[in-house]
């Protein structure tokens, strides 16, 4: 397929093909004209030649080139072009000593030094063949690049759509969940009437002020992100009050730094469903480290043995990991590394993510 071919409309194509014959004809009339006479006689001489060269060129970059060099038949291409160089060099020599007789009216007996002149004719002619097929393979390796080009730009963008699609729909997953878990725990203040239900209600009402409209970036701030961890810790502090025991660090955050949405969440929230530990205490250490272009991400979460085979089916099936490990496949390819140990009494999330390129 070559959709470059058509873009010189057939008109033009043709006005430029007659300027280039006639300068090859110029051409002509300066290296093989017979020396010594008119230039009028040297132009007619040269004519003659003309016939030849351009069957020759036009058999080359339209037949044998197009089709046997380029699909690789070298066998049959080296075949035609011996046969095409004998058959030309027969009416080389037939146009030679018919021009040389019309244009200098010399008859068959008279001094013809074609015998001198005939090898050097042929080697001017065929260079200019040369220089034409030698543009052809230039043209062409050129418009198989410009193709390619875009046939790759082509299957980048429709990866990217797939991607976008793919990463549209892990979000849309990601809300739904985080929903559910929060408004079980609003759910649970307000049956016992808990006087920090408007305040918590305020607290979802910013989570979700977050999640509508800082979403729908492709990248948030990490500072931004760690104040939207923050206000969840707090919001589940309400409901775990002295059960709860947790540690949230960070160092090194650049307040330059981005990251794209919501990519810890289900990391905390899947500690607080399963950290439980025997007798009710759910302990979190969760740190956020920057170092360069590094992003290291660390959680560990208390669990009991009985939670253990409910936080493997978490890991493994549910909605909040899986859906982690799919968004960083798609946004980190190659550029993280992800390690969840799952102990009976303790889980731990290890995340390495490389910012930018080193």
């Amino acid at each position: 397929m070559n959709p470059k071919k058509s873009i010189i409309q057939p008109g033009k194509r043709l006005f430029i093909h007659i300027i280039l014959w006639i300068l090859v004809l110029i051409f002509f009339s300066f290296f093989i004209g017979i020396e010594g006479e008119t230039m009028k006689a040297k132009f007619t001489f040269s004519a003659f030649f003309l016939p030849v060269t351009m069957t020759t060129t036009y058999v080359f970059i339209y037949n044998l080139i197009p089709n046997y060099l380029l699909p690789k038949r070298y066998f049959k291409f080296g075949l035609y072009s011996v046969y095409s160089f004998i058959i030309s060099a027969v009416f080389i020599i037939m146009s030679a000593f018919y021009g040389f007789v019309l244009s200098f009216n010399l008859e068959w007996n008279d001094r013809f030094p074609i015998s001198k002149s005939i090898f050097y004719i042929m080697i001017t002619i065929y260079l200019v063949v040369v220089i034409a097929c030698a543009f052809t393979l230039l043209k062409n390796y050129y418009v198989t690049l410009s193709v390619n080009k875009e046939l790759k730009n082509s299957i980048l963008q429709g990866e990217l759509q797939i991607k976008e699609q793919q990463l549209k729909y892990l979000k849309m997953q990601i809300h739904p969940h985080f929903l559910f878990n929060t408004l079980n725990t609003l759910y649970a203040f307000a049956l016992h009437k808990n006087e920090k239900t408007p305040e918590m209600i305020l607290q979802l009402s910013n989570l979700l002020d977050y999640i509508i409209y800082q979403t729908q970036k492709p990248h948030v701030f990490l500072a931004d992100e760690i104040k939207h961890l923050q206000d969840f810790i707090e919001m589940e502090k309400n409901r775990f009050q002295d059960k709860l025991y947790i540690n949230f660090t960070t160092k090194g955050i650049s307040e330059y730094t981005q990251i794209p949405p919501m990519l810890f969440l289900p990391f905390l929230e899947n500690s607080f469903k399963h950290g439980k530990d025997e007798s009710g205490n759910l302990k979190i250490d969760m740190k956020l480290i920057q170092d360069k272009t590094d992003l290291f991400f660390e959680i560990i979460n208390s669990k009991s043995p009985k939670e253990m085979q409910e936080a493997s089916i978490e890991n493994d099936k549910g909605i909040g990991l899986e859906n982690v490990k799919q968004r960083l496949d798609l946004l980190f390819k190659n550029k993280h590394t992800l390690k969840i140990d799952d102990k009976p009494a303790q889980f731990k999330v290890n995340l390495k993510l490389q910012l930018t390129e080193k």
